[in-house]
């Protein structure tokens, strides 16, 4: 499986946190120590879940090598919404006239993205497909509380497009090496961990601890499940980019695998937590920096919980 072509968009307005002070009473030195966030980005009023995933795959087209009406599979993989009917990957189909397409939503919380694209493997698998978009665009804020010092703050918006095949398309295509994912609805908090209910406060995470604790563990496996499956080690690695949820989760898994933390790409800094598109976000935004030939991994641990990593050789 190949990545063809990537994009992506994050809304240009920017969170800081003084902001909260007011609103949920926490102070900017606190919020920054104990999640990394100075700031994160905001959807402008104007913005949803589709316009910024039209965004993501306008970015993405800049450089894809075929038409997008070759497409024959679509994958909204995220867990906001804008219409729970009328999907994002519809509307995506709609709007380039992609005839014949299959077309879906699927969503396992911040994992979704490593989830779509393993359904998307599932699908090249059967014979059901050869090229396939996915799209994971998240609008965390418009459904946060801002007002819940629990989470209030953490979170930002953004958008990622991958244009997928199953064969080698050209010369600058990135081979995916491998995807694996788990539901992990048994362990700790499981379901109750995080929640998303529109009509009931929106986003909350009322067992922050467990989330924590259990995404220190288990993005650590998901990492070694990849890696031993292509008979890899962390050390064949040139980089790890994990789930942009809490900067002190990153330094703990850096710490334990014994890697330096330069050896992590982030972006949670000044987006904040952007869902599951994060890690594929932190790509896009830092893909030149790569060298070709080079190995990356992406690790995500999402509400529920779940677990997933994508093994790119860039």
């Amino acid at each position: 499986m190949y990545i063809n072509s990537m994009g992506s968009y994050v809304p240009t307005q920017r969170i800081d946190n003084d902001y909260f002070k007011n609103v949920n009473g926490l102070d900017a030195d606190w919020i920054f120590q104990r999640t990394g966030i100075s700031t994160r980005s905001k959807a402008a009023p104007e913005e949803n879940v589709n316009t910024m995933a039209f965004a993501a795959v306008e970015d993405a087209l800049s450089s894809l090598p075929y038409d997008i009406r070759d497409v024959d599979l679509i994958v909204h993989a995220a867990y906001c919404v804008y219409d729970s009917v009328a999907t994002a990957a519809h509307e995506v189909q709609r709007r380039y006239d992609i005839k014949g397409a299959k077309a879906f939503y699927l969503s396992a919380a911040c994992s979704s993205f490593v989830n779509g694209l393993e359904a998307i493997e599932g699908y090249f698998a059967m014979g059901k497909a050869s090229k396939a978009l996915l799209i994971c665009p998240e609008h965390n804020t418009y459904y946060a509380d801002e007002s819940d010092p629990k989470s209030g703050h953490l979170w930002g918006d953004g958008a990622v497009a991958f244009f997928i095949s199953k064969e080698k398309v050209a010369d600058s295509d990135r081979k995916i090496l491998g995807i694996f994912t788990e539901g992990l609805g048994q362990i700790g908090a499981g379901p109750e961990g995080v929640k998303l209910m529109p009509a009931e406060g929106g986003i909350s995470m009322p067992n922050g601890r467990d989330v924590f604790m259990n995404a220190c563990k288990y993005m650590e496996y998901a990492l070694d499940k990849v890696l031993s499956d292509a008979s890899l080690t962390v050390d064949d690695l040139s980089h790890v980019i994990c789930h942009q949820a809490n900067m002190r989760i990153i330094s703990y898994v850096a710490k334990d695998l014994g890697k330096e933390e330069g050896v992590f790409l982030n972006n949670i800094e000044e987006l904040g937590n952007t869902g599951s598109a994060s890690a594929a976000l932190v790509l896009c935004q830092r893909i030149k920096e790569i060298a070709r030939g080079k190995k990356v991994a992406l690790v995500v641990f999402g509400g529920g919980y779940s677990c997933g990593s994508v093994l790119i050789e860039i």
